[in-house]
């Protein structure tokens, strides 16, 4: 980021199924204010033993948002909030927000949170 001159807490990490996961591998691997970082359906990557025994940087109160199904077919309800849980333990302000029955997708109440969080920050 240093070498492109842009700021990061000018930059947003957003995705959605694997490029959820990688989002949030990379806010939790990097650390330090980013402007938000966004998963819909997805969660940080590995084993929970591996996750929880890191020593993470701090994410600065970057803005999280976690948007999934309590029945992705992909993503288990328990790693979302684990995910959420490690990111808030980081430093992040982390909002989650499950769906009943829902499924894997995404949804107008996602999409409102995503445009909120590119608007304000």
């Amino acid at each position: 980021m240093q070498q492109t001159g842009l700021e990061q807490r000018n930059i947003a990490l957003l995705g959605f199924s694997q490029g959820a996961c990688l989002a949030l591998e990379t806010a939790h691997r990097t650390g330090g204010r980013f402007k938000c970082v966004i998963g819909l359906s997805g969660g940080l990557i590995g084993a929970d033993s591996e996750l929880e025994s890191q020593t993470d940087p701090s994410l600065e109160s970057t803005p999280v948002f976690l948007g999934c199904s309590d029945i992705d077919p992909h993503i288990p309800i328990g790693r979302v909030q684990r995910s959420a849980a490690l990111l808030e333990r980081q430093g992040g302000a982390v909002e989650t927000r499950i769906y009943p029955n829902f499924g894997h997708g995404i949804n107008a109440d996602e999409l409102g949170a995503v445009r909120r969080l590119l608007q304000t920050q």
